[in-house]
């Protein structure tokens, strides 16, 4: 699963015209699933977002999380977006593949995880529309944008079951 996430002063997200989602000082987060992710690798990314420590301190490095952006325990802002294009396979001709991606369902459904896990564990979570054309607005703080990964792991717990969702064995 990948994630672009940008230090942020402000990002917003609109559909059709109409802000569905926008934040102030915090974290703009791209988002998308490939093929073999499941909610282990789901968390796990969640998990290094949560605490990547971007933003700065009293002495100007980057050792705050978007869950301490002042030092003095004010969490930031979460603008979650999905964007299947992070996994576009770029290596040959002059058209990206898309195969690495995680199918629509599959993608939609980890998308859907992450943003409710999102949810448990940081106040202020605002989300595009996955599968919309979005237009996304920020204005990138710094500028500070990082490419954060976690290859899919192969876990007897992933698969549709593993979420109690439809499709499952259980």
């Amino acid at each position: 699963m990948i994630a672009l996430i940008q230090r942020v002063a402000r990002a917003s997200v609109q559909v059709d015209a109409q802000v569905i989602g926008a934040i102030g000082p915090g974290l703009l987060a791209l988002v998308c699933a490939e093929r073999g992710d499941c909610e282990t690798t789901a968390d796990k990314l969640l998990n290094k977002l949560l605490g990547y420590r971007v933003f700065s301190d009293t002495q100007g490095r980057m050792n705050l999380s978007v869950r301490n952006i002042d030092g003095a325990g004010g969490a930031g802002e979460l603008l979650i977006v999905s964007q299947f294009t992070l996994a576009a396979d770029t290596n040959s001709g002059l058209r990206p593949s898309f195969t690495p991606a995680a199918p629509p369902d599959e993608g939609r459904r980890l998308y859907d995880y992450f943003v409710a896990r999102a949810r448990q564990q940081h106040p202020i979570v605002q989300t595009g529309e996955f599968g919309a054309a979005m237009q996304v607005s920020s204005v990138n703080d710094g500028p500070v944008t990082f490419w954060l990964r976690v290859p899919a792991v192969q876990h007897t717990a992933c698969g549709p079951n593993s979420l109690g969702l439809p499709g499952g064995d259980e």
